[in-house]
């Protein structure tokens, strides 16, 4: 059996009873065992998923929502026409948070998505449904997407391997824009070369895309048994507080040991700034969500609500259209741009996001090739357990940074805590993905067995 028809058997069997993960939104099986039978190239033949917030003209792109129920693009996205130029074939979009917005998985229109590993808890999010078709065994590659952490987190919750790229090395053109500063295409691997191949493809300069970079994109593979000696590699002490669950710091501990094994020098860092990014997050993200979700209007896109006048269609296609999440993000984000709150909020946050960019680079200057840190400060939490969506938006603390900074960064698997994945978080300069890889390569070596346990 070829690997895209094993691939569409898992699907069918992770799919299947009263327990289905709900993983995997749209399919279309027949087309895509047609198009692997023609496929040539780097992936040739290779499955892979890919978010539901990233277009595909032969699957519906909804993000996860009810206003854009059965929407069609009519055109691929620049990441998905590489896969399959590249010989990908594009098995199923998955399951996500509406509109990216979440950390769970639980905020889709159409039902939450439940993890591998223990179906009693999320997956994460926004990207669970990619990063735990990885971990379920459907696909040994998948596409997410980032905003604030919602590639690196789920990959910490599923056990898999999540990169989320430097700003502008990835095309965004076809990604339906959530926080446009913020948003990136981002990769899952089911171990770090699968993600290594999976981003060598996605990656480079596209003309459709004004912030995309025209740096040169190396080739990630070729740093698989990179050595470490002389490498200096920090770990800031605001990523390792005092009530970090302590399962979580061993195992941090023992990779920041292995490190050490291989050559490197590890040393405590300072980003001073770092308990900002979330009250920065939470105003810039949703400004921006607030105006881009504009166009979600009932005339150009997806789901209307038959309505008496205009302003009444703009408001049943809206309210009925988009869940309490996306409703909450909205009306923040209007709130903070709105006249007189302007410069008391969203222009502040923009300051305060220039200085967590700046403890970045002034680390990085000071002779620290990488970071190390937890990727979440817990493993995957129960279904229905967090109900209050600040408690919530805290599950990316330690994500968000390299968002808002723009740089690098990447979730591999470290161990278990209590028979739950955890994740590592290895962070990079600007440009730097192939340096991230080399320590990601070698870490992975190092922990062998240890890390799934």
């Amino acid at each position: 059996m070829s690997a895209v028809g094993k691939a569409l058997e898992r699907a069918d069997a992770v799919r299947a009873g009263r327990d289905g993960l709900n993983l995997l939104l749209w399919r279309d099986d027949k087309s895509a065992r047609n198009v692997a039978r023609h496929q040539e190239g780097a992936l040739d033949g290779v499955p892979i998923v890919v978010k539901d917030n990233i277009a595909t003209t032969d699957l519906p792109t909804t993000c996860g929502s009810r206003i854009l129920e059965g929407y069609r693009s009519p055109y691929d996205a620049t990441v998905v026409r590489r896969l399959r130029d590249a010989g990908a074939v594009i098995i199923a979009k998955s399951n996500m948070d509406e509109f990216a917005m979440g950390s769970s998985t639980e905020n889709s229109a159409y039902g939450p998505a439940l993890n591998p590993l223990d179906h009693s808890r999320v997956p994460g999010g926004s990207s669970g449904g990619s990063a735990g078709a990885v971990a379920a065994g459907v696909v040994d590659m998948a596409l997410g997407s980032e905003t604030g952490g919602s590639v690196r987190q789920p990959a910490a919750f599923c056990g898999v391997v999540g990169v989320k790229p430097t700003y502008g090395r990835v095309s965004r053109f076809g990604l339906v824009a959530f926080a446009s500063s913020l948003d990136q295409v981002g990769v899952f691997g089911k171990t770090v070369g699968d993600a290594a191949s999976c981003l060598q493809v996605v990656a480079g300069h596209d003309p459709n895309d004004s912030t995309s970079s025209p740096s040169p994109v190396p080739d990630y593979m070729s740093v698989s048994s990179s050595s470490l000696e002389g490498v200096v590699i920090g770990w800031p002490k605001e990523y390792f507080p005092s009530q970090l669950d302590p399962a979580i710091k061993a195992l941090c501990d023992r990779a920041l040991d292995r490190f050490r094994s291989l050559g490197a020098t590890v040393r405590e860092v300072s980003l001073p700034h770092t308990e900002l990014a979330i009250p920065v997050y939470y105003i810039i993200a949703p400004a921006e969500a607030s105006s881009n979700l504009a166009r979600f209007d009932g005339v150009r896109y997806g789901a209307r609500r038959p309505a008496g006048t205009l302003r009444e269609m703009y408001d049943a296609t809206r309210s009925e259209g988009f869940g309490p999440e996306v409703t909450r993000r909205i009306l923040l984000g209007t709130y903070v741009l709105s006249a007189g709150y302007y410069d008391a909020y969203y222009r502040k946050a923009q300051q305060v996001r220039a200085l967590i960019t700046r403890d970045f680079a002034d680390v990085f200057a000071g002779g620290v090739d990488l970071l190390f840190t937890p990727t979440t400060p817990t493993p995957a939490f129960k279904l229905g357990a967090i109900s209050d969506p600040y408690e919530m938006y805290l599950s990316d603390i330690f994500t968000v940074t390299a968002n808002l900074a723009g740089v690098p960064a990447m979730s591999l698997p470290i161990g278990r805590a209590n028979g739950l994945p955890v994740g590592g978080q290895i962070i990079a300069p600007h440009f730097c993905e192939d340096r991230m890889f080399g320590a990601a390569f070698a870490l992975e070596r190092a922990l062998g067995g240890d890390a799934h346990r």
